[in-house]
């Protein structure tokens, strides 16, 4: 699997990569994790309710991924894996799972006990929803994924229900830990552990 480091990307430009790569990987190409930042943007996924925008004049991109509406902007780690979920069992839901796990994971190793919560998607910690996860897939190859607040601007989040959750607390792992966690720290932990989770949890068929 290659890591792509985008960089601080626009969402329309981070996009076209992925569905660039997607039609890679259906032609049997590598597959790819994309980590990256975005500029401030919220995207509603397509089965998200816009009313959960509460501010009109925010633009808010509708996309073809699960879930509500959420925020992406500097200090948040994005991953995109563009995985062959058809040569790795095609199975979505275990797949939303390992995704969980892996955000679990990554915010334990830095210290930060994160959780799950039965019924609902993404990664919480004592103080709020610190990881979001939306996923869409084509021909059973994956595109969208996750987001992990490291030195994110939680304040963005009131603009909108989180996920479509009004009740919906924010977190980061800045402010869990109270010292600054950053996003070239979070890649590259997080490469490594991706993809030797992916093999144990996701095999290849």
């Amino acid at each position: 699997m290659v890591v792509l480091d985008a960089g601080l990307i626009d969402y329309r430009e981070a996009l076209t990569l992925q569905e660039n790569l997607v039609v890679e990987v259906q032609k049997g190409g590598a597959e790819t994790l994309l980590l990256l930042e975005h500029h401030p943007v919220y995207t509603i996924g397509a089965g998200g309710d816009s009313g959960n925008v509460l501010d009109p004049g925010i633009e808010a991109h509708r996309v073809n991924r699960g879930g509500d509406v959420t925020y992406h902007g500097p200090g948040q780690l994005v991953g995109y894996p563009i995985l062959d979920l058809g040569r790795r069992g095609r199975d979505l839901h275990r797949y939303l799972r390992f995704l969980e796990q892996f955000l679990v994971e990554l915010c334990g190793s830095l210290g930060v006990p994160g959780f799950t919560v039965p019924g609902k998607t993404g990664v919480w910690t004592a103080h709020g929803k610190i990881a979001a996860i939306g996923v869409g897939v084509r021909h059973w190859v994956s595109m969208h994924g996750f987001s992990l607040n490291a030195a994110a601007d939680v304040s963005a989040f009131g603009n909108i229900n989180p996920c479509g959750m009004p009740e919906c607390r924010i977190t980061s792992l800045t402010l869990e830990r109270r010292q600054e966690i950053t996003v070239k720290e979070l890649k590259a932990l997080a490469g490594e552990r991706f993809a030797a989770l992916l093999e144990s949890h996701l095999p290849r068929c």
